[in-house]
């Protein structure tokens, strides 16, 4: 059986339910058809590149699959026909990737970038207002 890298872009009005259930649709294709789903991502809402079919943003969701061509184009054939999906690609890759993809990787880094330079991370190393005297205190005392 050949690997495949399956990618579809859900519409960016549905919950994160109804692209979870996308998702296990998809799997259950895969599983029904004689392949395996090694692995399933979910990247998150994310800004489009362009407006694809009036959405400004769309979910992204990654499946790892292990499964003879003719599975392949059963699980494009059904997610062409969902109104749900705007986008999908599928590529034969060498290899699965071992570990988080370099998306997962990019939004660990990020959370933690946030978390380091707290919530207003634009502001660097301000520090608490707390510490400073206030204008009009210094001018009461002058």
């Amino acid at each position: 059986m050949a690997l495949y890298e399956h990618v579809f872009l859900a519409r960016q009005d549905l919950a994160q339910a109804q692209v979870d259930a996308l998702a296990e649709a998809a799997t259950k294709v895969v599983t029904d058809h004689g392949g395996t789903v090694v692995k399933t991502e979910t990247w998150g809402l994310r800004s489009l590149a362009y407006r694809i079919a009036k959405n400004r943003k769309a979910h992204y969701v990654m499946l790892e699959i292990d499964a003879p061509g003719d599975t392949v184009a059963e699980l494009e054939r059904q997610t062409s026909i969902n109104e749900d999906v705007i986008r999908y690609m599928t590529v034969r890759v060498d290899e699965h990737e071992q570990g988080p993809t370099v998306m997962m990787r990019k939004q660990e880094r990020d959370r933690e970038r946030r978390g380091e330079r707290g919530e207003r991370g634009d502001r660097g190393d301000r520090g608490d207002r707390g510490d400073r005297p206030r204008r009009d205190r210094e001018e009461e005392n002058a």
